[in-house]
């Protein structure tokens, strides 16, 4: 339903267009590894992946779940709640780990948050945390690195300007793109998995960003 439903939404607020590597593939059981910078681009990657064929489940804040509705749909459809500096955060792994062997796709943002900035501009993905590494060389399943850029056009900074974007921006319709890279198998180390999955994922947003000529990835 996530999946279907921003694909049928995300158009109204921006114009997205979707590239892929050559050798890029969604395998059933693949890990999804993507940049993370507004809260628009869980949509955005969402209704991307869609079009691809993909419907993954999302690793994402467990008070999503708390929200009416939503909260049901999400616990319907197998999404996975992290609960971030709490005793289950261990449990969203686990959960992970179960959706990849049953052959699902599982998204997830290795960043853990999205920039506090207040502009609407691009930037490289910040630090990852070591969840990613962990579930890659506990399951051996793939990573595909995505690169989002332009959600922030759609909503981004502070609280009343996220609203003001996201109420302005069917009428501005901002470009919004998404790459999608080759898969990649992280080696067992958790530091040196974490430095080459942040390195794929930074690569596929700069190809994102710079088709949308963003600067912070045309000076890269």
């Amino acid at each position: 339903m996530l999946s279907r439903l921003a694909d049928a939404l995300v158009p109204a607020v921006g114009r997205l267009t979707v590239t892929a590597d050559a050798d890029a593939e969604l395998a059933a059981g693949s890990i999804i590894a993507a940049n993370h910078t507004s809260l628009a681009d869980p949509a955005i990657v969402l209704a991307a992946l869609h079009r691809l064929g993909a419907k993954p489940v999302v690793m994402a804040a467990a008070g999503l779940w708390n929200v009416p509705v939503l909260g049901h749909r999400l616990a319907r459809e197998g999404h996975i709640p992290v609960h971030r500096n709490d005793r289950r955060a261990a449990n969203a792994l686990d959960l992970a780990a179960e959706a990849l062997q049953q052959g699902r796709l599982v998204l997830i943002y290795a960043e853990g948050g999205i920039p506090s900035r207040p502009d609407a501009a691009e930037a490289a993905p910040g630090a990852f945390r070591s969840g990613l590494s962990r579930l890659a060389h506990r399951t051996g399943a793939p990573v595909v690195p995505v690169g989002q850029a332009g959600a922030r056009r759609v909503t981004s900074g502070s609280v009343a300007k996220q609203l003001a974007g996201l109420a302005t921006a069917p009428l501005r319709r901002p470009e919004l793109h998404v790459h999608v890279g080759r898969p990649l198998t992280l080696p067992g180390d958790s530091a040196a998995g974490t430095t080459r999955a942040r390195a794929a994922v930074t690569a596929a947003w700069r190809t994102a960003a710079a088709r949308l000529g963003e600067r912070a990835a045309l000076a890269a």
